[in-house]
């Protein structure tokens, strides 16, 4: 091989790597209405929804319905005392994601679909789930997705029903709205 062609693989690799590391993930989700739907606005949050994340590997709740087009608030809370994160994506984006935190475990990154927590610490998400469907989630830190840290958001067709308890209930029975 030529050096220029070694050098050109060396630069390729190391400016993937800085992207990586950066937290600039290629196919973010940034502003644009993706297949798991778009960043939401404070001002439309239609209902709250508590997740609870813990070092047993799990959401609570695992499942969660909405209406398409519903801007959800996730307010999650990390009960566990090792760092959790939760990410909104499709099954796909949410493998191939796991896969760069395997090769680089420090990776810090900031996206509006993801929120990452460390023991005992509490945060949110705004989305709007603008396509009807599935939209899967999940912890992406190493080893926890495999152990089964993940859930999905059924995204009901407007005007369908979703029933109160699997729309995101509070451990009291009561489902927030904020209106």
């Amino acid at each position: 091989m030529k050096i220029q062609h070694l050098l050109a693989a060396v630069l390729v690799a190391i400016g993937s790597t800085a992207a990586f590391a950066s937290g600039n993930h290629a196919g973010g989700h940034g502003n644009e209405d993706s297949a798991i739907g778009k960043p939401g606005k404070a001002q439309q949050v239609t209902r709250t929804v508590n997740v609870d994340m813990t070092d047993n590997m799990r959401f609570t709740p695992a499942s969660v319905e909405v209406k398409q087009g519903e801007t959800i608030r996730f307010k999650v809370k990390n009960s566990g005392q090792v760092k959790h994160e939760f990410v909104l994506g499709t099954e796909q984006e949410l493998k191939e994601h796991y896969q760069a935190m395997l090769k680089n475990p420090e990776m810090e990154h900031e996206d509006p679909q993801m929120i990452t927590l460390a023991g005992g610490k509490t945060g949110e998400v705004i989305w709007q789930f603008t396509k009807a469907g599935k939209v899967d989630f999940a912890c992406l830190q190493p080893g926890h997705y495999d152990a089964g840290m993940k859930g999905a958001v059924t995204v009901a067709k407007s005007g369908a029903k979703v029933s109160a308890t699997k729309a995101g209930a509070k451990a009291d029975g009561h489902a927030d709205h904020a209106h």
